[in-house]
């Protein structure tokens, strides 16, 4: 068994999951935004688990990753600095644990369902926008710590980092709704131009085989993909070309699935 661990800034979730990656139990539960009060919630949670014994664990953090010494330097939305992830999460569940952003974790399980794609761009945009870029079915170790949310772009006059206005967090101040509550033409026209030329940028410096897209905001791309591929191809060029855009078959447990997938090819043959 193998155990997965998603911190996300309003929600954690946590699976079990069989040797071949099948989901057997997962509970949900608010994130506290306090780390002690966050370890307390964890364990009652990991406690209702019916088999206890873990092969290997994977925890998923929203933000930048100490690999080398386990710690979880900083969350995004959680206000956590510096927390022995690693230490706290082996304690618990007694068992090795390796700890990875959370968009790399979601690209990982991604790319292992288009293994015909060698490299595979991954874009969440959820409350932030956050990136993973998979070469191979591994993380590639030359982006392991890129933040393509943060591309600077300029954007009414000003340069501005394109989560900034371009994340479901700036949906919601700009026009006063959720993507979910957006039906609008006009609207999505202006969200598919401002994810549009942040996601041309990572194209053409990545160039990538394939892009998928996941994250709360690229749910409802029934809505705008016919206006964000207009967007991309305007930007195409001969040495540019854009590559095949597609949606995450697992959006809601992708990272879950991407902490089965690392933890197994970690530990795995440790037996």
């Amino acid at each position: 068994m193998y155990a997965g661990i998603d911190i996300g800034g309003t929600k954690t979730l946590v699976a079990r999951l069989d040797d071949n990656g099948v989901i057997k139990e997962s509970f949900k539960f608010p994130t506290p935004k306090e780390y002690p009060a966050f370890l307390r919630e964890l364990a009652i949670n990991v406690a209702k688990f019916a088999t206890k014994e873990f092969i290997g664990a994977a925890v998923a953090a929203p933000g930048s990753i100490d690999r080398a010494h386990g710690i979880a330097k900083d969350f995004g939305n959680l206000p956590w600095e510096d927390v022995p992830l690693q230490r706290d999460v082996q304690k618990m569940l007694k068992c090795p644990v390796i700890i990875e952003n959370d968009a790399n974790l979601a690209g990982l399980s991604e790319a292992m369902l288009i293994s015909q794609y060698d490299s595979v761009l991954y874009v969440t945009v959820s409350t932030g926008i956050g990136t993973g870029i998979i070469t191979k079915q591994q993380i590639d170790p030359e982006f392991a710590d890129s933040e393509g949310g943060h591309i600077m772009l300029e954007h009414k006059g000003k340069i501005q980092s394109w989560e900034s206005f371009a994340s479901g967090q700036a949906i919601v101040k700009r026009f006063g709704k959720r993507a979910d509550e957006i039906t609008d033409q006009k609207t999505w026209k202006i969200i598919a131009h401002d994810i549009g030329i942040g996601l041309y940028d990572l194209i053409a410096f990545i160039q990538p085989d394939a892009v998928v897209l996941g994250g709360g905001v690229m749910s409802h791309l029934d809505r705008f993909e016919d206006l964000l591929d207009k967007e991309l191809q305007k930007y195409q060029t001969p040495l540019t070309p854009i590559p095949p855009v597609l949606r995450a078959q697992r959006p809601e447990e992708a990272v879950v699935y991407g902490c089965y997938d690392l933890a197994k090819s970690v530990y795995g043959n440790v037996r």
